[in-house]
């Protein structure tokens, strides 16, 4: 996207741009009526570890545990898919008001990261569920803390992420549970 929008940004003046990147979105609508339905073995941590939560999957892959983090399994920045929703907005009402020139860039996330077996207590304590995992050798590439600087979101859209780790899990169970089959029909 950065290589389309730059060179169009410059080309025509009146062009304004603002690309938004972020990681790691988890939960769903409070009602339970809209989530995330990965087609197969999901790709992503958290519909996995719901679908380890449901009895859908046995056990998760937990790759690494010898990072130097809080409890060596690797650190990401998971932002709730509403406040993901709220940024776009934010961003967009700014382009539209004219405060936003140009090309902008922002990050999108809570500016915090949380571990593996922290995502998977937190999911314990949202669904009630035992989440069985086996831990695995790292993946090659895998870094150890990932999570992002949201502060000039903050500061240019007016935008911070509200949703806390209990909220994203409470959400995205709340979702899992009311479709087991995803959008399928029971």
């Amino acid at each position: 996207m950065l290589v389309f929008a730059e060179p169009l940004v410059g080309f025509v003046p009146a062009f304004n741009a603002v690309i938004l990147r972020y990681f790691n979105p988890t939960g769903a609508h409070e009602s339970g009526r809209i989530g995330e339905d990965p087609s197969g073995i999901p790709n992503n941590l958290m519909p996995y570890i719901a679908q380890v939560a449901s009895g859908k999957l046995r056990e998760l892959s937990v790759f690494g545990d010898d990072y130097h983090t809080v409890d060596g399994t690797g650190v990401r920045d998971y932002i709730h898919v509403v406040d993901l929703a709220l940024g776009h907005v934010a961003a967009l009402e700014k382009v539209i008001e004219g405060s936003l020139t140009g090309l902008k860039i922002y990050n999108l996330g809570t500016g915090k990261g949380h571990s593996v077996l922290q995502m998977v207590d937190a999911m314990k304590k949202a669904s009630g569920a035992d989440i069985p995992f086996v831990i695995k050798t790292r993946r090659e590439g895998d870094v150890g803390e990932v999570y992002a600087d949201c502060s000039l979101a903050k500061k240019d859209l007016d935008w911070v992420a509200s949703r806390d780790l209990e909220t994203m899990c409470k959400d995205l169970w709340n979702w899992q549970n009311q479709n087991k089959n995803g959008y399928q029909a029971s």
